[in-house]
């Protein structure tokens, strides 16, 4: 099994040591989500999965912990336009390992929202659209 098929079944599972949550890990769970679910139904899941999986490790979502709702869109967003120019017969951790590298910085959802906006209660609680930059698209070709 690969790190990130781990990771994704243990998130599942909710068997995923609180300490191994990192922020890796959530992009590795997104990987593995869009990867065999698309976007859309990579999104609902992770909903359901992270706030269950907080949940089982004592963390409260609450309007100032726990699960965030447009960070994990976000993330799903650029996860997506991400696997557009990946080979998909690569192995998922090769690919999981590019994404990390490319879009792994901790700091990367500050260059599209300002800290205002993306910590507030309503971005925790629901979508809000980045206030900086604007995402980047599916290609055309891509969209489906």
């Amino acid at each position: 099994m690969s790190e990130t098929e781990r990771i994704a079944h243990a998130l599942t599972e909710r068997t995923l040591p609180k300490g191994e949550w990192t922020h890796h890990a959530h992009l590795r769970a997104g990987l593995w989500h869009v990867w065999h679910h698309g976007a859309d139904e990579a999104l609902t899941l992770l909903r359901q999965r992270i706030k269950a999986y907080n949940e089982s490790v004592g963390t409260a979502n609450t309007d100032a912990a726990g699960y965030h709702e447009t960070m994990t869109r976000f993330y799903v967003t650029l996860i997506e336009v991400f696997l557009d120019g990946e080979d998909r017969s690569e192995p998922l951790d090769m690919i999981a390992n590019r994404l990390i590298a490319d879009r792994g910085d901790r700091e990367l959802p500050l260059r599209y929202y300002s800290q205002e906006i993306l910590f507030s209660t309503t971005a925790r609680r629901g979508w809000l659209a980045p206030d900086l930059t604007a995402l980047p698209q599916r290609s055309s070709s891509e969209q489906s």
